[in-house]
This record gives structure tokens, C-alpha cells and sequence, in this order.
């Protein structure tokens, strides 16, 4: 035995640094020189990491998705009621569409419907031989008396008890002019061609807001 063997020297590291470690054999779960592959390494974030989704921002949102449309049918179902109520009666009668005619059908007609007139409908009929405007509509003892001047007439024209409005003619509307019970009054405007024939009937039966019915021909 040399004097090497009898005393020998400290170990020396391995060349790359890395100490091996006491006992440990194939297997055991760790390689030299760094952690096993795929496993977890310190201070990195854990799989799956990063913030928990946010589940109550997506239920808020579900629910404004279904709440917003539902809140609009109401809110448009109540304004709509009061003014749909009207309309509906205005349109009850067949044929007639509810709100003004357009102004060149009343100009054409000779019918200046009063502004701020209530249950105001309209239908128009039309042939080779002629034309007609059915207009009704409710205004005030004002708004009437405008519409006579304007058609160069007057509320004394009106006959007390006179409908004339003939019984084919509010029949193809659905109106009941002339039913017994109500206070009627009426009037024929003849005119020379081609300006329009009126033939107009009031309803009386509230003196502050009377009711009118027109029926304006036109012979071409």
C-alpha cells in the first residue's frame, strides 16, 4: 500500500458542480442536476393558476339580458294604455284607420280635421266614377265651429235632428249615426265641381265635445 493509499486527500467535487447526494439510488423521485421533469417547481404558479372566474359578473349579466326587454314591454304597455284605448275605439268600425288623414287628402276632401281632435279615423274609397273620405273625429265647441267657417259654413247650418249621412254609407264604416237615444244634428255642403260634396253629421250628446262624422265625395 502506497502512502497515497494509507492518507488520502479530500474528495473532490464532481466537475459539473452538482454534490451527489448520500444514498440516494435510481428511482428515488430526483435526478442530479435539477428537479424531476414535469414536476412543480418552486415559486412558479400552481396549474390551472390565475383568478377564479367571475361567476356573478355572468349571472348579472344573464339577468339585465332578460330584465332590460321585460322592464321596456311594461313601461311601453302603460304608456300605450290610456292613448291604445282611444285608437282601438277609433278603429273599432270597419275599415276605418285610426289618426289624421294626410293633408293631401284633406285638402283634396275638404276636410280640416281640428287640431288636438280626439278619436280621429279615416277611410278612403276610391273608383272611376268616384271618391270618398269617411273622417270622424271629437273636438270641442271651439274646434267645430273652426271647421264650419273653414269649409265656408256655420253651426246654424246644422238641422237639429238631421243625419245625413245615408245608411249605405255608415254601414261600410260601422258607424251608427241616426241611432235613437242621441242628440244628432247635420247639414250638406254642395259645392260646384270637381270641389268635394260633404255630407256632415254631429253627435250632440256632449255639448262641450261633440262628435263628427264627414263624408266628403269627389266626382272626377
Amino acid at each position: 500500500m502506497t502512502a497515497a493509499e494509507q492518507h488520502p486527500g479530500p474528495a473532490m467535487p464532481p466537475a459539473d458542480g452538482v454534490r451527489p447526494t448520500d444514498g440516494m439510488r435510481p428511482g428515488d423521485g430526483m435526478r442530479p442536476g435539477g428537479p424531476t421533469p414535469g414536476g412543480p417547481t418552486s415559486g412558479g404558479p400552481t396549474p390551472g393558476g390565475g383568478r377564479p372566474p367571475r361567476r356573478w359578473l355572468k349571472a348579472l349579466v344573464i339577468f339585465l339580458l332578460i330584465a332590460i326587454p321585460a322592464g321596456y314591454l311594461v313601461i311601453s304597455a302603460l304608456q300605450s294604455r290610456d292613448g291604445g284605448e282611444d285608437k282601438a275605439e277609433a278603429a273599432s268600425a270597419k275599415g276605418l284607420s285610426a289618426g289624421y288623414p294626410t293633408r293631401v287628402q284633406r285638402r283634396i276632401y275638404d276636410v280640416p280635421v281640428p287640431p288636438y281632435s280626439k278619436k280621429v279615423a279615416f277611410y278612403e274609397t276610391n273608383s272611376w266614377k268616384v271618391s270618398s273620405l269617411y273622417v270622424q273625429f271629437v273636438t270641442d265647441r271651439d274646434g267645430l265651429d273652426a271647421f264650419l267657417a273653414k269649409i265656408g259654413t256655420r253651426r246654424s247650418a246644422l238641422a237639429e235632428g238631421e243625419v245625413t249621412i245615408t245608411g249605405d254609407q255608415a254601414k261600410k264604416v260601422g258607424w251608427q249615426v241616426g241611432a235613437a237615444g242621441h242628440d244628432w244634428a247635420g247639414m250638406v255642403l254642395k259645392q260646384k265641381d270637381p270641389q268635394p260634396k260633404l255630407r256632415i253629421t254631429v253627435k250632440f250628446d256632449s255639448p262641450e265635445h261633440p262628435k263628427v262624422y264627414v263624408v266628403s265625395t269627389v266626382t272626377p
